[in-house]
Formats: structure tokens, C-alpha cells, sequence
């Protein structure tokens, strides 16, 4: 049986690796910074594809809790989404100190609500779901990728 959990928190570690090529390519001026931009968006903003289409509506659905911890996290996706948005911005002009400001309020944003997904969300997802994680985590997986 799969783990919702698990599955999630590995998802976030693939981001944060891609969010660490991405610095390094814009560091060290790689002509692939901006396609190492685009993976790391690519797999950001699938991640919470996965939990605003799947996820979230079925821990809502399961638990009655539709105003609460979900809300809190499709708000913050929604500040990462704009952050990201104004990175790309600062890459294709090579504005790098712009790019390693934002960046870096982004990675904080990110540790933050992992945490709270990772200590919160995905536990009380489990346990909720956890009968029916291998056709969630399918069904998540099927999201854009």
C-alpha cells in the first residue's frame, strides 16, 4: 500500500533539488539558467496542482475541514506562484541580485509550508485516507506531469 505522506515528501524533495540547480545555474551564469528556471517551475507548480486538484478537495471532503489548513496553503501557493513569476522576470533581464532576493524569500516561504504540509496536512491525510492512498497518489500522479 502506498503512503500519502511519503509520496508528497518526496515530491518536495525533488522541488527543493531543482530549486538547488536553479541557484547554481544562475550563479555561476549558465546559459541554462532560465531552463533550469523552467524545470523548477515545472515541478513546483505541478506539486501544487496535485494538491489543489486531488488532494486538497479529498482531505476537505473526508475531514469537513474546507475553510481551514487547505485554504492556508493554496493562499501561500499562490505567494510562491507570484515570487516565481518575478523570478523568471529577473532571470531574463540578468538582474541576479533581484533573482537571489527573491529566491531567497521563496525558499523560506517553501521551508515554512512543507513543514506545516509535511507535519499537518499530509499526516492528518493519511490517516484519513490512507485506505484509499493508491488510487489518490494515481490519481495525483496523472495531474500534468
Amino acid at each position: 500500500m502506498s503512503n500519502i505522506k511519503e509520496f508528497m515528501s518526496q515530491d518536495h524533495e525533488e522541488c527543493d533539488e531543482f530549486f538547488a540547480q536553479m541557484e547554481e545555474a544562475v550563479a555561476s551564469k549558465q546559459d541554462k539558467a532560465l531552463e533550469k528556471f523552467e524545470k523548477f517551475y515545472d515541478s513546483l507548480t505541478n506539486h501544487f496542482k496535485m494538491e489543489e486538484m486531488v488532494l486538497f478537495p479529498m482531505f476537505e471532503q473526508k475531514t469537513g475541514m474546507s475553510q481551514g489548513p487547505t485554504q492556508v496553503m493554496v493562499m501561500e501557493h499562490e505567494q510562491m506562484r507570484k515570487l516565481l513569476s518575478s523570478m523568471q522576470k529577473a532571470i531574463e533581464s540578468s538582474d541576479n541580485d533581484k533573482f537571489f532576493g527573491l529566491s531567497e524569500t521563496l525558499m523560506i516561504l517553501m521551508q515554512q509550508h512543507n513543514m506545516k504540509e509535511e507535519q499537518m496536512i499530509y499526516s492528518i491525510a493519511q490517516e484519513q485516507l490512507g485506505d484509499d492512498a493508491d488510487h489518490i497518489i494515481s490519481r495525483m500522479r496523472t495531474v500534468t506531469r
